[in-house]
């Protein structure tokens, strides 16, 4: 009876997919994480990718408590989501400044410029005694 889950008879509960960005270093790790996920209750099955550095949890769960879980043997660890959000946001925010900033003709024509200056002064110096 201790194993049971209460779930409260008025609420509709469905299975769900939790995929989180793991750093996996080594098969160990993989083990580690599956491991380390099978303890939690309502959890129907874990698969670790290896290659996309990618872990997806199904079942009755509480997606921060199975991201905590994980965080305790990989900090680093993040929901696939919102890793793909902050990579969009880092590419728009690259887009943007390179978009303020000048193109890189004219920064080359600015310091052919300065360069011409300076060895005009130095011909210009050297002639006078």
């Amino acid at each position: 009876m201790a194993d049971l889950q209460i779930v409260p008879a008025g609420k509709h509960v469905e299975a769900q997919h939790v995929e989180m960005k793991v750093p996996l270093y080594s098969y160990g790790c993989e083990k580690k994480i599956k491991k380390a996920l099978s303890h939690l209750r309502g959890i129907h099955s874990v698969h670790v990718d290896y290659h996309l550095q990618k872990v997806t949890v199904w079942g009755i769960c509480n997606k921060y408590d199975v991201l905590a879980t994980i965080r305790k043997k990989r900090r680093e660890a993040c929901f696939w989501d919102q890793m793909e959000t902050e990579f969009k946001s880092k590419v728009a925010e690259e887009e943007a400044d390179a978009e303020k900033a000048p193109h890189r003709a004219t920064i080359n024509m600015h310091k052919l410029r300065k360069l011409r200056k300076r060895l005009m002064l130095r011909l210009v110096s050297s002639s006078f005694p």
